[in-house]
């Protein structure tokens, strides 16, 4: 039976509150959007018309609505997994059948994960099929869709399953200390999968092959040899067989590290623009980026396991929503639930470090390629090839974008005077 007390009306609060930032700030872009959408940028004057900003607003504003309707219902979701008394039924079900608490445990988060993946594929399968076909971004099959969640079902099941079951574990045998040691691994974790991804998953989803424009190839070799960058190879991933959106990225840790180039890139953007975007994730490791995040992501997570420590003993949590005994598993999961919804206050703080890494890059790019020209030029065309939003509100950029809006960073860039080195001329001239 659950309780109707201050944690049920705080957590519904909290909810509240989420929910109405969620939809406030969505409102407010789409009415600048609405209101200045087809006003051409100074950094965008001649290369885009009153046709294609039309566009954008439209893109901009069915792409955001779909995020937020599948992130409203995911809340009522919860709220409903939460109030209804499911997750005691959940647990007496599981009971009669397995009576290992570890065993029990992971049943019991598999079958959450089977109430969020179904409405969660069907907002990604209308998303995909619907508003990207719509805009000429999907190039993915029904066949490959399917198989790709498939993949992913898999590879969640099994890395998820075998962190899970070391983690009960671990509550079972060092109960006072089992947070210190769960840390331990889950870091070790990460800088293994950061290591493994470009070689052991990602293959899994995409093919990765040498980029065919040798010259394009010692050009960036010439780049990555002046930044003391290292790498695995230069690769081309086959994005187009999915999407028509371009991107470029660096992945992996040591001898897997490796820089990736989407073939619509590729066949999109000049060697200039291509090198000066490629310049920009450079920097990023140039100025240790993946580093300092993966040093963030540690101290976070130790935090946050040392909370759930303290509230896997608090007998109010498990007696609010039906529970008569600590039940470990059933903990971790109200608890997650309980972070994940006050974490979503501090999303400005992640993505203003974001922000501020991503201009790190730029002027790193700038100092690789001698000149910020290219690196505007390969902007603009990403931007509108991608139907970026040109006049996003300030306060939705504040909290949720990872990037400066692309008319700040154009306009930032152009300021930047920067004199070519004889060294530099070398990797231009080849």
């Amino acid at each position: 039976m659950i309780q109707i007390n201050a944690l049920v009306t705080g957590i519904m609060v909290a909810f509240g509150v989420r929910s109405t930032l969620e939809i406030l700030l969505n409102c407010l872009n789409t009415r600048h959007l609405r209101r200045f959408g087809n006003r051409v940028p100074h950094a965008f004057e001649g290369v885009v018309d009153e046709q294609k900003l039309t566009k954008v607003t439209a893109y901009t504003t069915d792409s955001n609505r779909i995020r937020l309707i599948h992130g409203l219902c995911g809340q009522g979701l919860t709220l409903g997994v939460l109030l209804s008394g499911f997750l005691p039924w959940l647990v007496h079900k599981i009971s009669l059948c397995v009576a290992n608490p570890i065993g029990g445990g992971l049943i019991f988060f598999a079958s959450l994960s089977v109430v969020y993946a179904v409405p969660a594929a069907l907002f990604d399968l209308y998303a995909t099929f619907v508003v990207e076909e719509r805009y000429g971004f999907n190039t993915t099959s029904l066949r490959t869709w399917v198989l790709d969640l498939i993949k992913q079902t898999m590879l969640s099941a099994i890395l998820g399953g075998l962190i899970l079951g070391l983690l009960l574990t671990l509550i079972r045998v060092r109960h006072e200390t089992w947070w210190i040691w769960a840390w331990m691994i889950m870091a070790a974790f990460e800088v293994i999968m950061v290591w493994l991804y470009p070689v052991v998953i990602a293959p899994w989803f995409n093919r990765f092959e040498p980029i065919s424009d040798r010259h394009l190839e010692e050009r960036i070799r010439c780049h990555l040899e002046k930044a003391g960058l290292r790498v695995g190879g230069v690769f081309q991933m086959d994005a187009a067989k999915r999407t028509r959106h371009t991107n470029a990225f660096v992945t992996g840790l040591g001898r897997s590290k490796r820089i990736v180039l989407f073939d619509s890139l590729l066949q999109a953007h000049s060697a200039e623009e291509i090198l000066a975007i490629l310049c920009h994730e450079v920097g990023h490791w140039k100025r240790a980026h993946i580093i300092q995040t993966l040093i963030l992501i540690e101290i976070i997570t130790l935090c946050l396991l040392f909370l759930v420590a303290r509230g896997l003993d608090w007998p109010l949590l498990y007696r609010t929503f039906g529970f008569q005994e600590k039940i470990p598993f059933v903990g971790l999961f109200l608890l997650g639930v309980l972070l994940s919804v006050v974490g979503y206050l501090f999303r400005p703080i992640g993505s203003s470090v974001s922000r501020r890494f991503e201009r790190q890059a730029d002027d790193a790019a700038v100092e690789l390629m001698g000149t910020s020209t290219f690196l505007v030029e390969a902007l603009r065309k990403l931007s509108l090839d991608n139907l970026a939003n040109l006049n996003p509100h300030p306060l939705f950029v504040w909290f949720y974008y990872s990037h400066p809006p692309v008319t700040g960073r154009i306009a930032r860039l152009e300021k930047r005077k920067y004199v070519r080195s004889l060294d530099e001329t070398k990797c231009a001239a080849l």
